[in-house]
């Protein structure tokens, strides 16, 4: 590292491209390993460092950014930013970054075929297809949801979850309900075609529910037993949010119990440790937390941290920040 530009850490392999730019500009510390790195590994390494590229599995705490005085600028490749004490942050007049808008239709298509999956039962029938459990056809064989003509509930209607309700409402006639912690504007909703309920009325109505909010400790487990309990017997739950916003074993037990019809999902609480209790079920399909995994959009969220990062540490205004009110560094 050269010592007498700004020190930062990218503590997760990044891009070649983007390699190439932060070294131009600063002194890396580069990890490059598959697993990220653990706390004390974390606090060691950006020990003299002024920024801090991260992704979603580095956790940016109090007692890590104390330990850390030299810390000026935290940038990470994820929309999503609980994993980072943003109120700590601010406090000790520390940047934060992220990545929103560049993955937003990315994530939102994967949403919807999540949904599709799901309601159509895709990944049971080719564990049994595979299996070798096709033997016949049946008039009820793998029966699943439609979709097209039913209601889309969604959960959240920030970017992502809007490009979802388009999806939902001009591909395939759905007829679309929202909450969301503000009311859209009217010519918001027309143009979405969606209608805002309260959130009981939502989970009543949805055939389809999609959670696409925000984590935070008010959003905890808000889909929980008594919310599932709520729901129609044949509706579909489907989370590309946060792992934290659904209390796993309700619904694991809901679905069992066949309380609900399936779920997908694309994050855990644990991740990447998955609920045992999930694993076993046939009826919720499960992935790895890859709803923004194109190449151009991880290639485009990498390239953003980047920016920001550089911005920040050169006297320019990043792109996107979180606590804006620190500036100037």
């Amino acid at each position: 590292m050269d010592a007498l530009k700004p020190q930062v850490l990218v503590a997760r392999r990044a891009p070649a491209a983007v390699m190439d730019r932060l070294s131009a500009r600063f002194g890396v510390d580069y990890h490059d390993g598959e697993a990220p790195l653990g706390t004390d590994a974390l606090r060691e390494r950006l020990q003299g460092k002024a920024g801090a590229y991260i992704t979603g599995t580095e956790r940016i705490t109090a007692e890590l950014l104390a330990a850390c005085p030299d810390l000026r600028v935290v940038s990470t490749m994820s929309v999503g930013y609980n994993h980072i004490d943003l109120a700590a942050c601010t406090a000790r007049g520390v940047l934060v970054t992220n990545t929103p808008d560049v993955l937003t239709e990315t994530t939102a298509d994967f949403g919807f075929a999540l949904l599709m999956a799901t309601a159509r039962r895709m990944s049971e029938g080719e564990r049994l297809l595979r299996d070798g459990g096709w033997k016949s056809w049946s008039w009820d064989f793998l029966a699943g949801a439609d979709i097209y003509n039913s209601t889309l509930g969604i959960l959240g209607m920030g970017r992502i979850g809007q490009a979802i309700a388009r999806r939902g409402r001009f591909g395939f006639g759905m007829n679309v309900v929202y909450h969301n912690r503000s009311r859209l504007p009217a010519e918001t909703e027309t143009e979405l075609g969606a209608r805002y309920v309260a959130k009981d009325e939502l989970l009543r109505q949805a055939d389809h529910l999609v959670l696409v909010l925000p984590y935070s400790a008010e959003s905890h487990h808000c889909v929980a037993a008594a919310e599932l309990a709520l729901m129609k017997p044949t509706a579909t739950l489907i989370n590309i949010a946060r792992g934290g916003i659904v209390d796993e074993d309700a619904l694991a037990a809901a679905l069992r119990e066949q309380r609900i019809a399936a779920a997908g999902l694309d994050v855990f609480e644990g991740e990447p440790r998955v609920n045992p209790a999930l694993l076993t079920l046939p009826n919720v399909v499960l992935t790895p937390h890859i709803a923004s995994a194109t190449m151009p959009t991880r290639l485009a969220m990498a390239g953003l941290a980047a920016d920001n990062l550089i911005a920040a540490l050169t006297g320019a205004t990043p792109p996107t920040p979180l606590n804006p009110q620190v500036l100037p560094l």
